[in-house]
């Protein structure tokens, strides 16, 4: 009993002799973080509200970064870590989460400033340098204020006389504080604009989709999304005399009006084009999700066609108000189950496309399913109807969509394509 006492006594004469675990300080630990995972957005003349460059900045908004970061609403980030894996991702890791919170809960101490890390130099202009063309929207929009969402497709004519390979996309927003996303569409057809003069002013409404059978794309852009750039000998075709139609999501909800007129850069190839980047969408256009339904789920399935083997290089999954999950997996012709990617918090406001950190390899018979869960409850704080009903797929607002686009390579493709000297 003695011997036991005597341990018990040293433990706890250690405990008070050892020293406190120091808290964090701004300059140390906190400012590294958000110079890699906030910055980008949160400075002047970005989309966020409000800046995170100083310590006076981060101090004042120190109850909101933490409560944002332990809900996972900040930084934006949707899919689930280990479901894929993915470039660019900006989800705080469980160490990074738990330094704000207990730097927030030691009174958010500065530390020494002569330990705050050099500040970043964020590029001016085109990030990827003088690019080849540039479309811009023909006039400037205006979104009147308080207008709230606002979902507007604009036309934009190429006139070249010959298909071009578009090897990398970047996009300039006229007004970051006002445009939330961008997605991009090529229409060969001239549909859009018919859309376009069906509809007094600039453009024409569009949710959801642009209205009409796309011919392809020139990706897009979100806030903190990082220009797209194709790997080499792979290209975006951008057909002769096709128009590009810029699909706008306008946010708009303080007491002026803004206005926008978006750029965006396109670099040609340079170099041989052997592969065409594709997208193909995996969809499900019959379902009806019952009023009142809390976890509803939508199906889909495609197989890769025999003799064909593919590469996908990027994921981009799609549902509308209603949508509260979705998972992809491909499944090999094995039996062997891989993961593409998984959303458990789906928010139409934060869609993106998601960038594989390796091509994922989808031989001929592999099969992609995709799993859509819809929320059609009262409960549903998105709901965008009162009383809930019966929700079907449509372009329309208070419709659904349950697709998933994969943007793919085929391996034995060989276009042969090379630069005229």
């Amino acid at each position: 009993m003695r011997g036991l006492l005597t341990a018990a006594l040293a433990v706890v004469l250690l405990a008070s002799t050892a020293p406190a675990l120091e808290p964090p300080t701004f300059s140390e630990h906190v400012a590294p973080i958000l110079q890699q995972r906030c910055q980008t957005c949160h400075r002047p003349g970005e989309h966020a509200p409000f800046s995170l460059l100083t310590y006076r900045d981060v101090y004042q908004r120190r109850d909101d970064i933490r409560d944002a970061v332990q809900g996972r609403a900040m930084p934006p980030w949707k899919p689930v870590p280990g479901f894929g894996d993915f470039l660019g991702s900006r989800r705080l890791s469980e160490t990074e989460l738990t330094t704000l919170v207990r730097w927030v809960a030691a009174g958010a101490p500065e530390g020494d400033p002569a330990k705050l890390p050099p500040p970043v130099v964020f590029p001016k202009g085109w990030t990827l340098g003088a690019p080849d063309h540039v479309l811009e929207m023909a006039e400037t929009y205006t979104v009147p204020a308080r207008a709230g969402d606002v979902y507007r497709c604009f036309v934009i004519p190429t006139n070249f006389p010959e298909d071009r390979w578009v090897t990398k996309a970047e996009y300039a927003p006229g007004d970051r504080k006002l445009v939330h996303h961008i997605l991009s569409y090529i229409d060969t057809t001239g549909a859009a604009e018919r859309l376009d003069h069906g509809e007094p002013g600039l453009g024409y409404t569009c949710f959801g989709g642009p209205g009409f059978a796309s011919a392809g794309g020139l990706s897009g852009w979100a806030p903190g999304i990082r220009p797209r750039v194709l790997e080499d000998g792979v290209g975006m075709l951008l057909p002769k005399g096709a128009n590009v139609v810029l699909q706008m999501h306008y946010h708009n909800s303080g007491p002026t009006t803004r206005s926008d007129r978006t750029r965006m850069a396109l670099h040609f190839a340079t170099g041989p084009i052997d592969k065409r980047q594709r997208s193909i969408p995996i969809l499900n256009r019959t379902f009806t999700i019952p009023p009142g339904e809390r976890r509803h789920e939508v199906r889909a399935s495609w197989t890769v066609p025999f003799g064909r083997d593919l590469h996908a290089n990027a994921i981009s999954p799609h549902m509308h108000l209603l949508g509260r999950a979705m998972t992809v997996t491909a499944t090999y012709p094995d039996g062997t189950v891989r993961p593409l990617i998984h959303i458990d918090d789906w928010d139409f406001n934060w869609q993106g496309a998601y960038m594989f950190a390796k091509p994922v390899p989808l031989p001929q018979n592999t099969r992609i399913d995709m799993v859509a869960v819809f929320d059609n409850s009262a409960e549903n704080p998105r709901q965008p109807n009162r009383p809930p009903r019966p929700v079907s797929w449509g372009d329309g607002t208070t419709d659904e969509m349950a697709i998933v686009f994969l943007s793919v390579t085929f391996d034995a493709e060989r276009i042969g394509w090379k630069p005229s000297r």
